[in-house]
């Protein structure tokens, strides 16, 4: 039974460190960049940008709101396997307009603001990415919300209709 149990161990160890192995680093944005659903160039849309790497896919895929990513997450109808998804860290961002090119963190590392009052590059309310705690508390108590893990982001928080009469806003 131990054999059984060490082997079991090792082929799970392997796999983790397989998939590790093959998990692509971010990469910047550029002008050339749009975003996946709208085509749109996605520098030209402030708030936080994603980045998803698809097993098969010569570079990664890009979305110009990080609602729109997680969208593509939750999404059972994907061809290709996940292998690594980014999201700005807007705790590092310059500014809203301006939310970085290569300050992208590990979405599963990152904690969001959802339920905010906030616009994303898209128009919709946005879900938030920060690397820390305190930064998207502080953005909570600034533009409502709450603070969750990606794992907690509920459907309806990215799925559900858009009310187009909800006033939204553009942070500073």
């Amino acid at each position: 039974m131990r054999v059984i149990l060490l082997i079991a161990a090792f082929a799970a160890l392997s796999a983790c460190r397989d998939e590790l192995a093959e998990a692509p680093d971010p990469v910047p944005l550029t002008e050339e960049n749009v975003s996946h659903f709208c085509q749109m160039n996605v520098l030209e849309h402030g708030g936080p940008k994603a980045q998803i790497h698809l097993e098969g896919y010569p570079g990664p895929i890009f979305f110009a709101q990080v609602r729109d990513a997680v969208v593509f997450l939750k999404s059972p109808e994907r061809d290709a396997r996940i292998l690594a998804t980014y999201v700005s860290d807007m705790g590092a961002a310059t500014s809203w307009q301006q939310p970085g090119v290569q300050n992208w963190v590990d979405s599963k590392a990152a904690v969001y603001v959802i339920e905010t009052r906030v616009a994303g590059g898209m128009g919709a309310p946005e879900v938030v990415p920060f690397m820390k705690v305190g930064d998207a508390q502080a953005f909570a108590d600034d533009y409502g919300g709450r603070v969750v893990a990606l794992a907690d982001i509920p459907d309806d928080a990215v799925l559900g209709p858009v009310n187009p009469n909800a006033p939204l806003e553009v942070p500073r």
